[in-house]
């Protein structure tokens, strides 16, 4: 599974958004995510959680990210997981960026330092001891913050079928536009019962991990908070899927449907 358990529930709730005067979230809010492998055999765990403090005089929020592996499947391939971002609660956009991973024995520990200004990341690699520094484009996004950016600032009210959402990312040493379709509404079933949601498909580079570029399908509330409720991936071997099964914090009501 390589660190898609955790990843995939980062790269695929960004379509979270709301554009009017109010966040979307807030201080204390928290996800938690049940992962499966093939639709039965369960897979691990991911949590989100956002807490807001000071960082070099700015008032940003900080978030943290955790993924682990559970079960049977964690004797044959273990993962824990960890990222970190910290983003200015006004703009957004990221200061600081951690990721701190093992994954069956494969491990980084990375920090990346944004000068949006300057347009600029330093990633501090301490595994590998080295300090590189790389041009990014402007208000570039690391993938946690991107998260929470959308969810501030893409107007799902206007959105219609088959519109895509553009986003500048910096992430592995590298800069890319991640794409972002809307694929309609759905009312589904949930741990907390039925909810409206926005269906998604983000568009993802096939090959060892997606069996195709089109592999990801997610389902959001379609109410202010934007909550990730489900996420189906077809994996080069096998699928995977994740469903929200507690949260807490939440900055507006849940809205859901009981019959």
């Amino acid at each position: 599974m390589n660190r898609t358990i955790y990843i995939i529930v980062i790269l695929l709730c960004i379509n979270m958004a709301y554009t009017q005067n109010e966040s979307a979230f807030q201080d204390g809010e928290w996800f938690k995510f049940e992962m499966s492998y093939s639709g039965f055999i369960k897979a691990g765990n991911a949590t989100l959680e956002v807490k807001q403090k000071p960082y070099k005089g700015n008032k940003v929020y900080h978030v943290v990210g955790k993924g682990w592996t559970t079960g049977a499947i964690k004797w044959f391939f273990k993962v824990k997981d960890r990222y970190e971002s910290y983003f200015d609660i006004e703009t957004g956009l990221p200061y600081r960026s951690i990721r701190k991973i093992d994954e069956g024995g494969h491990t980084k520990d990375v920090e990346i330092l944004f000068d949006q200004k300057a347009q600029k990341a330093e990633v501090n690699d301490k595994k590998k001891k080295t300090i590189k520094t790389f041009a990014t484009e402007k208000n570039v996004q690391d993938m946690v913050s991107s998260f929470y950016y959308l969810r501030n600032n893409y107007d799902t009210d206007k959105i219609k079928v088959n519109d895509i959402v553009q986003l500048n990312m910096f992430f592995d040493e590298e800069n890319y536009i991640f794409k972002l379709k809307f694929l309609g509404r759905e009312t589904i079933k949930t741990e907390f019962g039925k909810v409206k949601t926005l269906k998604f498909r983000p568009y993802v580079m096939a090959g060892r991990v997606f069996k195709e570029q089109e592999s990801l399908t997610l389902w959001v509330s379609a109410d202010k908070n934007k909550i990730p409720l489900k996420i189906k991936a077809d994996l080069a071997v096998g699928s995977l899927r994740a469903d929200l099964e507690a949260f807490k914090g939440l900055k507006h009501p849940f809205e859901i449907q009981f019959e």
